[in-house]
Protein backbone atom coordinates (compact mmCIF):
# COMPACT_ATOMS: atom_id res chain seq x y z
CA UNK A 1 0.00 0.00 0.00
CA UNK A 2 1.67 3.03 -1.02
CA UNK A 3 1.45 6.61 1.61
CA UNK A 4 -1.32 7.99 -1.11
CA UNK A 5 -3.54 5.67 -0.60
CA UNK A 6 -3.20 4.89 3.14
CA UNK A 7 -3.55 9.09 3.32
CA UNK A 8 -6.90 8.51 1.24
CA UNK A 9 -8.24 5.36 3.68
CA UNK A 10 -7.02 7.92 6.33
CA UNK A 11 -9.01 10.48 5.67
CA UNK A 12 -12.00 8.02 4.63
CA UNK A 13 -11.62 6.55 8.58
CA UNK A 14 -11.80 9.84 9.49
CA UNK A 15 -15.16 10.11 9.39
CA UNK A 16 -16.54 6.55 10.39
CA UNK A 17 -17.05 5.25 13.87
CA UNK A 18 -15.29 2.41 15.45
CA UNK A 19 -17.23 -1.04 15.15
CA UNK A 20 -15.49 -3.42 17.52
CA UNK A 21 -13.64 -2.94 20.84
CA UNK A 22 -11.38 -5.29 22.19
CA UNK A 23 -11.51 -5.66 25.86
CA UNK A 24 -9.28 -7.62 28.62
CA UNK A 25 -9.43 -10.95 26.36
CA UNK A 26 -7.42 -9.55 23.65
CA UNK A 27 -7.67 -11.69 20.85
CA UNK A 28 -10.22 -14.23 20.68
CA UNK A 29 -11.40 -16.31 17.57
CA UNK A 30 -14.64 -14.54 17.98
CA UNK A 31 -13.29 -10.94 17.73
CA UNK A 32 -11.39 -12.39 14.70
CA UNK A 33 -14.26 -13.79 12.50
CA UNK A 34 -16.30 -10.40 13.81
CA UNK A 35 -13.21 -8.30 12.24
CA UNK A 36 -13.16 -10.80 9.26
CA UNK A 37 -16.81 -10.29 8.40
CA UNK A 38 -16.61 -6.67 8.94
CA UNK A 39 -14.11 -6.33 6.44
CA UNK A 40 -16.02 -8.18 3.76
CA UNK A 41 -19.12 -5.86 4.75
CA UNK A 42 -17.41 -2.61 4.87
CA UNK A 43 -13.79 -2.79 3.65
CA UNK A 44 -12.48 -0.49 5.87
CA UNK A 45 -12.83 -0.32 10.04
CA UNK A 46 -11.82 1.55 12.73
CA UNK A 47 -11.37 -1.24 15.86
CA UNK A 48 -11.22 0.59 19.60
CA UNK A 49 -9.04 -0.94 21.82
CA UNK A 50 -10.05 -0.51 25.72
CA UNK A 51 -8.16 0.70 28.60
CA UNK A 52 -8.29 -3.03 30.49
CA UNK A 53 -6.64 -4.34 27.72
CA UNK A 54 -3.22 -4.50 28.23
CA UNK A 55 -1.55 -5.77 25.10
CA UNK A 56 0.49 -3.40 22.64
CA UNK A 57 -2.10 -1.53 20.10
CA UNK A 58 0.43 -2.37 17.41
CA UNK A 59 1.14 -5.65 18.25
CA UNK A 60 -2.49 -6.58 18.20
CA UNK A 61 -2.84 -4.31 14.73
CA UNK A 62 -0.42 -6.63 13.29
CA UNK A 63 -1.59 -9.93 14.10
CA UNK A 64 -5.27 -9.14 13.12
CA UNK A 65 -4.16 -7.91 9.67
CA UNK A 66 -2.17 -11.30 9.24
CA UNK A 67 -5.55 -13.71 10.67
CA UNK A 68 -7.89 -11.65 8.25
CA UNK A 69 -5.52 -11.04 5.47
CA UNK A 70 -5.98 -7.09 5.61
CA UNK A 71 -3.61 -4.23 5.68
CA UNK A 72 -2.73 -1.63 8.56
CA UNK A 73 -3.76 1.19 7.80
CA UNK A 74 -2.77 3.26 10.57
CA UNK A 75 -2.73 2.75 14.53
CA UNK A 76 -3.41 5.98 16.74
CA UNK A 77 -3.18 5.67 20.43
CA UNK A 78 -6.12 3.41 21.10
CA UNK A 79 -7.54 3.14 17.97
CA UNK A 80 -6.74 0.44 14.50
CA UNK A 81 -7.70 1.11 11.32
CA UNK A 82 -7.94 -1.69 8.70
CA UNK A 83 -8.66 -2.03 5.12
CA UNK A 84 -9.49 -5.09 3.21
CA UNK A 85 -10.60 -5.09 -0.58
CA UNK A 86 -13.92 -6.91 -0.38
CA UNK A 87 -14.55 -9.90 -3.07
CA UNK A 88 -18.35 -9.41 -3.56
CA UNK A 89 -19.04 -5.65 -2.51
CA UNK A 90 -16.55 -3.14 -3.29
CA UNK A 91 -16.98 0.42 -2.51
CA UNK A 92 -13.59 2.08 -1.84
CA UNK A 93 -11.43 2.88 -5.29
CA UNK A 94 -7.78 3.37 -3.99
CA UNK A 95 -5.81 5.89 -5.94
Amino acid sequence: MTSKQRSYLMKLASSIDPILQIGKSSLTPEIVQSVDEALEARELIKIHILKNCFDDGNELANTLAERTRSSVVKVIGRMIILYRESKTKKKILLP
